[in-house]
């Protein structure tokens, strides 16, 4: 597979999930999907993906949400994983080929720019790809002529952080050691940039969308799976918003470490550090193309 060229308006989203972030989430991929599966989960639900439908999913990264994808759809749909991430889309391959599932593929390309069939697909689906979209609207008016008329759009997005202690916990105990970068705009391209839902509403609208929904949803995550606390503070400080302010400082790595460890053993237990999460589980559908 050939890497995409960092052009165009999504250019340095580009580099950062071919460079900087897919050995971290390849390395963590199983954690990860385990993670967030009942998460993605929601969103299917949502979506009500179906027997034999054309299904696209939006930034598919390593692969785990669109094989749950093909087992719904089965052996009369297909399922097309879209991502930016050469790496990432590479061991998401790998993983169909050894599981010999026949009804997936995968397109490296950016959903803002690429071309996309008409009418192609009933549902559009993301679990926490949407964010990144450094022109979200040009991005959903994309997918929502790729999509067929009364087509379905189903992903789930963060709320902000303040709403999310299992990445907000670490972060605040690595502000102690280390200085961090100002926070982004609540409009600049990251992991909360869809956690005002008004913006969300906006956007959808804007891109022809119709009956948008934004569901709250709290759940109770298992920081990198498993119980032990060190296996936590490990994906917790290679992670989210702790593993981008180490990358500016990654000396300081051990003593943000100890810093983590000390902040999570309030929240360790028999079944691992349990943290909250708080999301949007959001719906539409397509009336227009």
């Amino acid at each position: 597979m050939s890497p995409l060229a960092a052009s165009g308006p999504n250019a340095e989203q580009i580099t950062f999930w071919n460079e900087g972030a897919a050995p971290k989430w390849i390395r963590y991929q199983r954690e990860l999907d385990e993670q967030l599966r009942s998460l993605g989960k929601r969103a299917m639900d949502r979506a009500e993906v179906r027997a034999g439908e054309q299904v696209l999913d939006v930034g598919c990264g390593c692969g785990g949400t669109t094989i749950d994808l093909a087992s719904r759809v089965g052996a009369r749909g297909r399922v097309v994983g879209i991502d930016i991430s050469t790496p990432m889309l590479e061991h998401a391959e790998s993983r169909v080929r050894q599981a010999g599932i026949g009804n997936v593929e995968f397109l490296n390309a950016d959903v803002q720019t690429h071309d996309f069939a008409a009418a192609n697909f009933d549902v559009a689906y993301s679990r926490f790809g949407v964010m990144f979209f450094g022109d979200p609207a040009r991005a959903f008016a994309n997918l929502r002529r790729a999509l067929r008329p009364g087509g379905r759009l189903a992903f789930v997005c963060w709320q902000p952080l303040d709403r999310n202690p299992w990445m907000a916990v670490p972060l605040a105990a690595a502000s102690r050691v280390i200085a961090l970068q100002p926070p982004p705009g609540p409009e600049t391209p990251g992991p909360f940039s869809f956690g005002d839902p008004d913006r969300v509403r906006r956007i959808l609208r804007e891109a022809g969308f119709d009956e948008v929904t934004l569901e709250p949803h709290e759940e109770i995550l298992t920081p990198g799976g498993g119980s032990g606390l060190d296996q936590a503070v490990e994906f917790l400080v290679q992670m989210g918003p702790t593993g981008a302010a180490l990358r500016q400082n990654p000396a300081a790595t051990p003593r943000v470490k100890a810093a983590v460890e000390a902040a999570l053993k309030p929240f360790h237990t028999d079944a691992g550090v349990r943290l909250a999460s708080a999301s949007w589980i959001v719906g539409a559908l397509s009336r227009r193309n």
